[in-house]
């Protein structure tokens, strides 16, 4: 589960998940239902592999999403289903998607950057919660 909040010139992302994992996963997709209106119309055509490395779960989630976003930017593709593995220090996982048909999928916003203001992801009775402010 994710929400979307304003945060002065930039937006947030709360994301709430049982296990770490399915935390990362569900924050690709909040990151990606931002970009793209109508998500669901993305078609799983191509898997990406991806492997990132940091050092804390707070760099572990920039590195991943910022990995999404550079791909997004630079192979022009996007995407609505996602595997992470969580390590201590990597995250291994996977983003299936298309390359973007502008006669398709509807782009709403453009996400420049992932950023370190107010990042955090916490463990607490409910589970695990990330929030993320990105630059639009």
């Amino acid at each position: 589960m994710y929400e979307i909040f304003d945060h002065t010139a930039d937006l947030g992302l709360r994301i709430r998940a049982g296990e770490l994992n399915d935390l990362f996963e569900e924050a690709a997709r909040a990151i990606f239902s931002v970009i793209v209106t109508n998500v669901g119309e993305i078609r799983p055509d191509e898997k990406v592999q991806l492997r990132v490395e940091a050092e804390g779960r707070e760099e572990l989630l920039h590195d991943w999403l910022a990995e999404l976003l550079y791909i997004f930017h630079t192979k022009h593709m996007v995407f609505s289903q996602f595997t992470a593995e969580v390590g201590r220090a990597n995250v291994i996982g996977t983003a299936t998607g298309e390359p973007i048909d502008p006669a398709r999928h509807e782009i709403d916003a453009e996400i420049k950057a992932i950023t370190y203001h107010g990042l955090k992801v916490e463990h607490d009775k409910a589970g695990w919660l990330a929030e993320v402010i990105v630059d639009v």
